[in-house]
Order: structure tokens, then sequence, then C-alpha cells
């Protein structure tokens, strides 16, 4: 990429910061910073790369997508992270996701469940230089023992109910963000699990891609 195209790319991320996440109220500045950086451009398909920034999510193949930047950027701020977190990412879709939260976390732990956008988003995290993610195949609804349990869990698609195992792996004091609800509409929950009790709370309305338990 040669400076004109960087300046461009740059100049599209403050807009879309500015007229699509601080106008509806995003203020995490730690959150801002992360998507002022990261190229939203190269998690995307080469044909089209110019919509990168619109107010809207694109597809990436495989029948998925990449979310609008809106709703990456309030799922990232409700996690409220320090930097001292390791996340359970559930879907690493395009990468851009983890990427934006390899910025604000220790590490991040992304299960994807097919195998094409598991080692296209790990090479696109690698390219971008990131060394503190893993992503690993497998069915997220079952989350990732491996490495149970997590300070957050966030999980980028729909499901009728909250798994069980992603709550068993969430760890005392910590946060879940799952969209839930049926196929057509969801409503963005937050789990927290206090004093070994479940709280749950809900946020906006989405719509997301369904989680697949197989």
């Amino acid at each position: 990429m040669n400076n004109m195209q960087e300046d461009r790319s740059g100049f599209l991320r403050d807009e879309m910061v500015d007229t699509q996440l601080i106008a509806r109220g995003i203020r995490d500045p730690k959150v801002l910073k992360a998507f002022r950086k990261v190229p939203r451009h190269l998690c995307v398909p080469a044909n089209i790369q110019d919509a990168a920034y619109d107010d809207c999510a694109l597809p990436i193949g495989e029948g998925q997508t990449i979310s609008q930047p809106y709703m990456v950027a309030i799922m990232t701020e409700l996690l409220e992270l320090t930097g001292k977190e390791t996340i359970l990412e559930i879907g690493a879709g395009s990468g851009y996701q983890a990427a934006i939260l390899c910025e604000l976390a220790r590490k991040v732990i992304s299960v994807e469940r097919v195998k094409t956008l598991a080692d296209r988003a790990s090479n696109k995290l690698k390219e971008l230089g990131y060394q503190n993610f893993e992503v690993v195949v497998g069915n997220g609804a079952k989350g990732y023992k491996k490495q149970a349990p997590y300070d957050r869990i966030l999980v980028t698609a729909a499901a009728d109910k909250i798994p069980q195992s992603l709550i068993d792996q969430l760890k005392e004091g910590g946060k879940l963000i799952i969209p839930v609800g049926n196929p057509y509409f969801q409503t963005l929950t937050i789990i927290e699990k206090i004093k070994g009790e479940i709280v749950t709370t809900e946020s906006i309305g989405c719509v997301f891609v369904p989680l697949i338990d197989d």
C-alpha cells in the first residue's frame, strides 16, 4: 500500500469513528483508539474493500459476515477491558474483532468452526503484527475448555439460549456478551458472574448469523 492509500484509509477510519461510533455514544478512549488503528479494509475480501468503512455488515465468504463497525464497538465497550484480561471469542470470522481485542486485552483465544475462515483470520492477525492471540478450529458453542476459565467471553453469533458451557467457562467476576433471540432478531445480552450468581442485563437489538452447535 502506498502513502496515498494509507492516508485515505486512515481518513476513512477516523471518519468511521467520528460519525458511526462517537456519534452513537461510544466513549471509551481505548476502544476508539483501537478502531482508529486497526485497518478494517484489510480484513474484508479485496473486491469489497471500498465498502470496508461503510455503516453496515459485509460478506466475508462461507456464509459469514463482518459485523457493522458500531456493533463491533458496542460489544467491545461492554466488555470493559483493562488490558489484563484473557478473552474467549466465539467466531473468528474475518479476524477484525479479534484484532480490536488484541489491542485491548492480554490474550485473545478465538474459536472458529470453519477452517478456511480460521486459517484466514490467523494469517491476517499475524500479518497485522499481533502475537497475543490463538485461533482454534472447533465448535464455539462448547467454548474452549483447554484454557478456561476466561475473564471475558464474546460471542459473535446468535443463540436462542445462552450455552451453559460458556457460562461454566466464565471466571468469577467475568463478563459474557452474546446476541440472544430468534434467527431474525436478537438482543445483545450481558451475563456477569457475581459471587457465584448469574446476573443478566440487556443492551440493544441486533441481527447476527446463527451460532451452530454441531
